[in-house]
């Protein structure tokens, strides 16, 4: 008997693969191969080791926020009041660390500690506001939170007069701003934890499974039990709090307080979060693309720095990169609809 001749192995097309890459994670590779090509040649110092490690160390603070907006976003919902929230606990925790110096003269972690503390209870305010103005009283998160990040920033300006706040704790910045554990910088290693936290937050608990229901299909949550006010509540708190971290974090590096502080976030974290594939429908995103989704935003404005490209065009590309960005999701969309 003659052996029958062997099939060659099937192979992946080249557009199947795509398709496939697109649909999973969506245009966020290709967005990174291009910038990581085009800056490469626009610039000797983009690819060389000192300057990704810089770029990483500058991302650190737009991947904690987009990881709080990653949530909202999952929800149904979005968060413009991320950048005042930052402005609004730097601005709190400062003014309280140094009200409080006097009192500690020989305990200043005490003095640190209750500025912490009270910065959080500011975030975690602000972020209980929007929820109830969501969840509760149905509002729009547009408006309910593009409202509240204009009260919380007016008041963070009343309080400083617009002048930075001084006469911080120098071992909060030594520590929080410039120190490092084992070689690495103390707010990469804050954030490093804050991913895994996340990661087996939104992955691995009830509770983070709840968040993909609410914004897969509402309706659907409240008739499976889930207390969908509750997880809108959940949602928008823990955002805040992300905020508040990233704004003390900020406020140990440049060791003031300032109610100018984290302006562009929220269009940062949106477009980081939709680079990465969460949808703006609600119910889709991962925690490992959004965290590569901040540390390309970052790219793209380090690449832009040393390319020379003025700051007005910057803000002109980022819009526009959005708006791609935005687009790409909506096809990404049908296209998984169009498969199920």
């Amino acid at each position: 008997m003659t052996a029958m001749p062997q099939q060659p192995p099937a192979r992946v097309a080249p557009r199947a693969l795509i398709r496939a890459i697109f649909l999973k994670v969506g245009v966020l590779p290709f967005f990174l191969a291009i910038a990581l090509v085009v800056f490469s040649l626009m610039s000797s110092a983009f690819l060389t080791m000192q300057n990704m490690i810089n770029v990483g160390r500058q991302s650190v603070f737009l991947i904690l926020v987009s990881s709080g907006q990653m949530l909202v976003l999952i929800s149904g919902g979005f968060d413009l009041s991320v950048g005042m929230v930052i402005a609004l606990t730097s601005v709190v925790s400062a003014i309280t660390m140094v009200a409080m110096l006097p009192f500690f003269p020989d305990a200043v972690w005490v003095a640190i500690a209750i500025g912490a503390l009270a910065g959080f209870a500011v975030a975690a305010a602000v972020g209980a506001l929007n929820g109830i103005g969501v969840a509760f009283f149905g509002v729009s998160p547009f408006i309910m939170t593009l409202g509240v990040a204009s009260v919380g920033g007016g008041l963070a300006l009343f309080m400083t007069g617009g002048v930075p706040v001084s006469g911080l704790p120098v071992a909060f910045g030594d520590t929080f701003g410039f120190g490092r554990l084992w070689g690495v910088p103390a707010p990469v290693i804050v954030a490093v934890v804050c991913i895994l936290a996340m990661w087996v937050f939104v992955a691995r608990t009830r509770a983070g499974a709840e968040i993909y229901a609410v914004g897969g299909n509402i309706k659907a949550a409240n008739l499976s039990a889930i207390n969908t006010r509750a997880v809108l509540m959940r949602t928008y708190i823990v955002c805040a709090l992300m905020a508040g971290l990233t704004g003390l974090l900020i406020t140990a590096r440049v060791e003031t307080g300032d109610a100018n502080i984290g302006s562009a976030m929220a269009l940062e974290s949106i477009a980081a979060c939709v680079i990465a594939g969460v949808s703006l429908r609600g119910g889709i995103g991962r925690v490992e693309n959004v965290v590569l989704g901040g540390f390309f935003i970052i790219l793209m404005q380090n690449g832009m720095n040393l390319a020379q490209i003025s700051s007005y065009m910057q803000m002109v590309l980022i819009g526009m990169l959005l708006i791609l960005a935005v687009i790409f999701d909506q096809i990404r969309y049908r296209m998984i609809m169009g498969t199920r």
